[in-house]
């Protein structure tokens, strides 16, 4: 009985899964739930997290749950999910779900270095924070003790912007008078991309395609998840930046972008040399059913966002 029950369920998670976004986020309910957290602003929320799907081929076949997960959490955040606005942005990803162990398109939340900055501030403690990338010749020296950094910015913003970027820092400053910078090296921030992006290391992804965005969001995010006072909505942010929301209430989440990759054999050559063969999305497409590995979804990933 018990075992009907589960794929009864299993089969009607699945349904929802297929449904359209425009269908799904149509329906009373959903409305409602939206309705509830952001009151008269939540059509328009609404249609701007649509727009955003319809723009984005990969995201409209996402599974429509993660979707609609990753917006809920933009929603109770406040944040617009709009990649233009720097706040907040769904990406696609293809992950295994571990429940059916089959590969589906999922859809991914980022905070980004403007959200972050907002939390912040929302929270009544913080005077100043602000991030920027640091350029040659611009440290002046560095505390030894305190690891602090001390700079001499070029004023001249013609010539700043031939000089080759070294670096990336944020910088806090509380009410009370606290104050608190993180600088990272370029290749300080390559090394934490390569660590936790798998899709960095294969060339390809919001790491590659937006790298100083994300250097400046994360020399932000850090600064603020080790010195600053976290207010729950920061830390929120911070538990479902870069995740698949499974439940954004109980804040479930998995971070599908930092699982192993296996190791490569024949059968993942064979899918390699058919991925590379496709010339459209649609083609591409025509290989999911093939896909029963991390890095045969790696490979169609990659070759998604050549495509794209």
């Amino acid at each position: 009985m018990e075992k009907q029950k589960t794929a009864v369920q299993a089969a009607q998670t699945n349904q929802v899964a297929k449904q359209k976004p425009k269908d799904f986020f149509a329906q009373d309910n959903v409305k409602q739930k939206f309705a509830e957290i952001m009151g008269k602003r939540s059509t328009a929320f609404m249609t701007s997290v649509l727009q955003c799907v319809a723009q984005n081929q990969l995201l409209a076949n996402a599974n429509v749950n993660s979707i609609y997960q990753s917006a809920m959490m933009a929603a109770v955040l406040d944040l617009p999910i709009n990649p233009n606005l720097g706040f907040a942005a769904i990406i696609p990803y293809k992950t295994k779900n571990k429940e059916t162990q089959q590969w589906e398109d999922v859809a991914q939340f980022q905070v980004m270095a403007k959200g972050f900055n907002q939390l912040a501030m929302r929270s009544g403690q913080f005077k100043k924070l602000s991030q920027t990338d640091v350029r040659e010749g611009e440290i002046k020296k560095r505390d030894r003790l305190t690891g602090d950094i001390e700079f001499q910015w070029e004023e001249d913003d013609a010539i700043r912007a031939k000089l080759p970027i070294i670096g990336y820092v944020a910088y806090f400053s509380l009410l009370n008078g606290f104050e608190k910078q993180n600088y990272m090296s370029v290749q300080e921030v390559k090394d934490h991309a390569t660590r936790y992006s798998q899709t960095y290391k294969k060339g390809y992804g919001n790491w590659v395609d937006s790298f100083d965005a994300m250097a400046l969001k994360t020399v932000t995010k850090l600064l603020l998840s080790k010195w600053a006072p976290l207010s729950v909505e920061m830390q929120s942010a911070v538990i479902a930046d870069q995740s698949v929301i499974n439940n954004h209430e109980t804040q479930d989440v998995t971070y599908s972008d930092v699982e192993p990759l296996q190791i490569e054999n024949k059968e993942n050559e064979r899918f390699a040399l058919l991925v590379e063969d496709c010339k459209s999305v649609a083609e591409l497409e025509k290989l999911q059913p093939h896909i029963d590995n991390d890095v045969k979804a790696d490979l169609y990933n990659q070759q998604l966002n050549a495509l794209q």
